[in-house]
């Protein structure tokens, strides 16, 4: 099986292509018949799932991934435990998960941008859903230590009250777009032309 396309989104970092990818290679090898059991890229297919954050369809193919290739390819079952760990929102989890495993040179390249997309997904979920939130709290959504997290969170502009070691979120400006009314637009282009003529 020629799985030089995968290989290429990975070394060109279009990580977003490589589930779609796979889903291609594998319905090429099922319509030539040809079995790809041992050989396949499960733990970067599921990566790439993980990647666009479509972790039902990672969960259905962890379920037909066979069972001797979940007990030999421990890498397999690691990139599923991220999964997993989505799956229930254990926030922390996945970035135990993520640090978890000594990856193969292909899938680290997933799982460094995984964890860096995933670290900034967490960002954004603090900034939108807390006004004020524990160090404890933010360093386990941030995947970071206690210390790493105050520190990243106070660049970002938050508070930090140390008597209670709580920290105040700083929101980020709302951009409202602002829609032109049709027919404001209409009497101001009358009216400009009425100046002209």
């Amino acid at each position: 099986m020629d799985f030089s396309p995968m290989t290429e989104a990975l070394a060109s970092k279009s990580f977003e292509k490589i589930a779609d990818i796979c889903d291609n290679l594998m319905l090429q090898a099922a319509a030539e018949g040809i079995a790809f059991q041992g050989e396949w890229p499960f733990a970067v297919h599921l990566l790439g799932y993980i990647f666009v954050n479509d972790i039902n369809s990672a969960r259905f193919l962890w379920k037909s991934i066979p069972l001797a290739i979940k007990e030999s390819q421990p890498e397999v079952v690691a990139a599923w435990k991220i999964g997993q760990k989505l799956w229930v929102r254990d926030y922390a989890g996945v970035h135990e998960a993520l640090r978890g495993f000594d990856w193969s040179q292909e899938a680290q390249l997933l799982v460094s941008a995984f964890t860096e997309l995933y670290g900034k997904r967490m960002f954004e979920l603090l900034v939108s859903a807390y006004s004020t939130i524990s160090i404890q709290d933010t360093a386990l959504f941030l995947g970071m230590n206690e210390e790493d997290a105050t520190n990243y969170v106070l660049q970002q502009g938050w508070a930090l009250d140390p008597a209670s070691r709580m920290l105040t979120v700083k929101k980020l400006p709302v951009v409202t777009e602002q829609r032109l009314d049709p027919n404001k637009l209409q009497r101001l282009t009358e009216y400009v032309f009425h100046l002209e003529h």
